[in-house]
């Protein structure tokens, strides 16, 4: 019996002694497994860094304040030329009313149907950003304030489209309408050819009444009596370009319909969560534009400001925004979109050269005096977003009264920089 005791009592000892060695071990592994930094107690530099840095591939802003900055000669800019070109920017900004729901008035009260029935406020000052290979190089003015884009917001709503052909909500921008919405809108002879390349691009002729607008109401010319307008003959969708906010929002109802959610809701989760864009944008209809759908109350928003309403956003939103479109659709080895779609949002319509998928092309040279691979997103008041794939740059610049101007002197300190 003693023995026995004796036995357990040494296996005891044993087994204690090895759990020590082991749990040394693993602690002497571990500290010399870790970088130095980690090792005397330090946080490592790459412990906030994101993937795409520690991969060392292409750069992608953080949240918030979380974003980059280069000077220009990091990124083979010269920046004396880069300086001219904000002077320019700020030289030249929009000379149209602070107030813009009386900008509105003054540019569209002459229109039938005229009435702001959307939300409106007074703009900042110009403003502006130069993103080079994802980083700031520039920014000048109050970026983070929010502000009424007007058909900038087209941009938007055309990606909400991509979008849906993405998940195969839609299977093909060449589908009619009508197989998609089913409430009357698109079942006359004329509006039943209508699909949704012809909403896109803005050449469908719709006919119909949205919103209490008719589609002819928007824009019409001063030349033409409002009755010739409502009985007039009819373009056959696609051989006719006509920007029209009307029609515009009847692109936005449509995809409604698709999403069967408010298409915010789409674009917060789908593209601005993920691309780390703040929370204070908002993208607003009309106090008549709510409907019904699946017993739910939901706002059909609206494609631009001309009544009020559409996308009230941020510079560096917007930047972000313009980022993820020179990247093609990746953020941070994440496809949120498609290169299929960003393809398609740039190919030239036979009814304008000039238009894609709501956004513009330079292919009829616009701009003057930037090359005729550049695209953008263009808005009331000078509120634009430019995509350089060849110079990998964004240009984001608000309230802007001569945007060529401004990016012809974007492209000589970058052409100056890198020689």
């Amino acid at each position: 019996m003693v023995k026995f005791l004796k036995t357990r009592h040494m296996t005891r000892v044993l087994l204690l002694r090895w759990r020590r060695s082991l749990s040394l071990f693993l602690v002497l592994g571990l500290v010399f497994s870790l970088p130095g930094d980690l090792s005397a107690g330090k946080k490592s530099p790459l412990a906030n860094a994101s993937s795409d840095q520690k991969k060392g591939s292409v750069y992608y802003p953080g949240k918030a304040e979380n974003w980059e900055r280069r000077q220009p000669e990091e990124v083979g800019m010269d920046p004396v030329l880069l300086e001219k070109a904000i002077e320019f920017a700020k030289v030249n900004g929009w000379t149209g009313p602070k107030d813009l729901s009386a900008a509105i008035t003054r540019s569209f009260g002459n229109e039938p149907f005229s009435s702001i029935t959307g939300p409106t406020k007074e703009r900042g000052a110009t403003n502006g950003m130069i993103i080079s290979k994802g980083y700031i190089v520039a920014e000048w003015g109050d970026t983070k304030r929010v502000d009424m884009t007007f058909s900038v917001t087209k941009s938007y709503l055309s990606t909400t489209a991509g979008l849906a052909l993405d998940h195969g909500l839609i299977k093909d921008v060449h589908e009619p309408v009508k197989t998609y919405v089913k409430d009357g809108k698109f079942d006359s002879e004329h509006n039943a050819k209508i699909t949704w390349h012809h909403l896109l691009n803005q050449s469908s002729d719709w006919s119909g009444t949205l919103w209490d607008r008719p589609d002819w109401s928007d824009r019409p010319p001063r030349d033409v009596k409002w009755d010739d307008l409502r009985e007039r003959e009819l373009k056959e969708p696609g051989t006719a370009y006509k920007y029209n906010d009307v029609r515009v929002n009847l692109l936005a109802y449509s995809l409604l319909q698709v999403w069967r959610k408010p298409l915010p809701m789409v674009l917060r989760e789908k593209i601005m969560d993920p691309i780390k864009a703040s929370l204070t944008w908002r993208w607003h209809g009309y106090n008549n534009s709510w409907v019904l759908l699946d017993g739910v109350k939901m706002q059909s928003v609206s494609g631009g400001g001309h009544w009020g309403g559409g996308m009230f956003i941020s510079t560096r939103d917007h930047a972000r925004f313009g980022l993820l479109f020179l990247r093609r659709g990746d953020w941070g080895g994440k496809k949120l979109l498609s290169e299929k779609w960003i393809d398609m949002l740039k190919v030239p319509s036979p009814a304008n050269p000039s238009y894609g998928y709501m956004w513009w092309l330079n292919t009829e040279k616009r701009l003057p005096n930037v090359p005729e691979s550049v695209y953008f997103a263009s808005g009331f008041g000078g509120n634009y977003i430019v995509v350089l794939d060849e110079y990998d740059l964004v240009v984001v610049v608000r309230w802007c009264g001569d945007l060529d101007g401004v990016v012809q002197r974007v492209l000589a300190s970058a052409k100056k920089g890198a020689s």
